[in-house]
């Protein structure tokens, strides 16, 4: 891996290493997270594998997930491979798309949502 994908991300930094992530590469894995909502909190993380933004806010995230005891169900998107789940996510929870961006569901529904340094374990 060359110096500059280290630093900005490429390829290998399409999908993160830490193991408490769900992933969500199709609308049924989107229906999944919904229903999970109605038995804890689920949080999606939409990132961008093309914005080193996005990537130093991701590993910063998973920093503050590796010291919290939250009983929370975490699941990643890829939103530049899957752009139209990333999409349908924006327009059935009436949230202005963002990257990264943050989205806690409960009971179904987005009730808390952030981007950017926004972004943190204590929105939970």
């Amino acid at each position: 891996m060359s110096l500059f994908n280290k630093i900005f991300g490429g390829e290998d930094a399409q999908n993160s290493s830490s193991t408490f992530w769900n992933s969500i590469k199709s609308e049924e894995d989107l229906n999944k997270a919904i229903e999970q909502s109605f038995e804890k909190k689920v949080v999606i993380f939409k990132h961008s594998t093309r914005c080193h933004i996005s990537k130093m806010v991701l590993k910063n995230f998973e920093a503050e997930v590796g010291n919290s005891d939250k009983d929370v169900a975490y699941y990643f998107l890829d939103l530049i491979t899957f752009r139209p789940i990333s999409n349908k996510i924006a327009e059935d929870f009436g949230i202005t798309h963002q990257s990264p961006q943050l989205i806690i569901l409960e009971n179904g529904k987005a009730v808390k949502d952030a981007s950017h340094q926004s972004i943190s374990v204590s929105l939970i």
